[in-house]
C-alpha cells in the first residue's frame, strides 16, 4: 500500500476533509491533494507530523510492504467498523445514475413550483371578469393542472429513489475507494466545475429577479390588474427554472464529493447527518403540510410560495442549533 493511498485512508478514518488535514499540517490544501493523488512526497518532517497526528508509526507510513489494517486506530477503536470498498466500476456507474437523476429530481421540483401556476391565473382572471369560466371552473381546472403535474413529479420523485437505493451506501456509510477512484473523481469534478459555476449562478440570479414582474405590473399597472395576476405565474416560471438549475448541478457536484468523502459527505457529517435525520424529517413534512394548510384554506398559491425559501433558511438555523446541542450533551 503506497504512501497517497495510507494518507487518504487514514484522513477519512479520522473523519477530517482535505482542509482540515492541511490545516493540522500547516499546509495548503492543494498539498494534501497532490501528496493523496501521488503527484508530490511529503518531506520527513510532514512525515513525522502525519504520524504524531494519526497515531501510527512512520515507518507504517513510509514502507509500502506495510498495510494499514493492522494499524492502531483499527485496535484502539471498538467502534470502528471497515469502510465498504467502492471499486472503479461502482464510482462510474454512481457518478452516471447522479447525471441520470440529477435531471429528474430537478424536473420534478420544476414541476412542482409551477404546478399552480395555471390555478393563480384561471381564479386571478375570473375573479377580474377578464374570462367566462365561472370560479367553480376556473378553479376545478387549476387544481386539476396543479395535482397532473405534483404526481408527475412525485412519480419522478419515487421512480429516481428506487434506482439510487443501490447507492445509498456510498453517501451514508465510510467507504474506501480502490485506486484510481478519487484521481477518477477529481478528474471529471474539474471538468465540470465550470459548468457548475454557471448553473448555480444562473440559478440564483434567476432566483433573485424572479419578483421584478411584479413590481413591474404595479408600478405601471397598479394593484388588482390582470397584468399582476400574470406577472405571478411569470415569477413562479422564473423560480422554478432557477431552482431547477441550482437542484440539477448541486446533484451532480454532490455525487463528486461522495465519493471524495469531503464537505456534506466526510465520514464525521454522515454520522451526524444519521443522528439528526430524524428532526430533518419530521421537519420538512411539517413544513409540507403546513404549506398545503395555507394554500387551500386560504386560497393563498399566489403567496404561500414564500413558505419555501424561509424553510430552508430556518432548516440551516435549526440544524445548527441541533448539532450544537447534541454536541454539548
Amino acid at each position: 500500500m503506497i504512501l497517497a493511498d495510507k494518507i487518504i485512508e487514514l484522513r477519512k478514518r479520522s473523519g477530517w476533509s482535505q482542509e482540515e488535514l492541511a490545516e493540522k499540517l500547516n499546509v495548503s490544501r492543494q498539498s494534501i491533494s497532490k501528496w493523496e493523488g501521488a503527484q508530490a512526497v511529503p518531506d520527513m518532517s510532514r512525515i513525522v507530523a502525519m504520524s504524531q497526528i494519526f497515531g501510527v508509526s512512520t515507518d507504517l507510513l513510509l514502507k509500502d510492504e506495510l498495510d494499514l489494517t493492522e494499524g492502531p486506530l483499527e485496535a484502539e477503536d471498538p467502534g470502528y467498523t471497515p469502510a465498504r470498498v467502492v471499486t472503479m466500476e461502482e464510482a462510474s456507474s454512481f457518478l452516471e445514475h447522479k447525471n441520470y437523476s440529477s435531471g429528474r429530481v430537478a424536473l420534478g421540483v420544476f414541476l412542482c413550483i409551477l404546478s399552480p401556476v395555471l390555478l393563480i391565473v384561471l381564479t386571478g382572471a375570473q375573479e377580474l371578469g377578464q374570462i367566462s369560466l365561472t370560479e367553480h371552473q376556473a378553479l376545478g381546472l387549476g387544481l386539476t393542472v396543479l395535482i397532473t403535474l405534483i404526481g408527475i413529479a412525485v412519480a419522478f420523485f419515487v421512480t429516481t429513489g428506487i434506482k439510487h437505493s443501490r447507492f445509498e451506501y456510498i453517501e451514508e456509510e465510510q467507504i474506501e475507494t480502490a485506486y484510481g477512484v478519487s484521481g477518477l473523481a477529481k478528474e471529471r469534478r474539474e471538468r465540470y466545475s465550470a459548468e457548475h459555476s454557471r448553473l448555480l449562478t444562473w440559478g440564483i440570479v434567476l432566483c433573485v429577479v424572479a419578483v421584478v414582474p411584479i413590481f413591474l405590473s404595479i408600478l405601471f399597472f397598479g394593484e388588482d390588474s390582470i397584468y399582476q395576476v400574470f406577472s405571478v405565474g411569470i415569477m413562479l416560471m422564473l423560480i422554478a427554472a432557477g431552482v431547477m438549475m441550482i437542484v440539477r448541478t448541486s446533484i451532480i457536484w454532490g455525487g463528486y464529493k461522495a465519493l471524495l468523502e469531503e464537505g456534506d459527505y466526510s465520514r464525521t457529517e454522515k454520522a451526524e447527518s444519521k443522528r439528526i435525520a430524524p428532526i430533518a424529517s419530521i421537519y420538512w413534512l411539517a413544513v409540507t403540510a403546513g404549506f398545503l394548510a395555507w394554500s387551500f384554506i386560504a386560497d393563498a398559491w399566489d403567496r404561500s410560495w414564500i413558505v419555501w425559501p424561509i424553510a430552508g433558511v430556518s432548516f440551516g438555523i435549526i440544524m445548527g442549533i441541533a448539532r450544537m446541542l447534541r454536541n454539548k450533551g
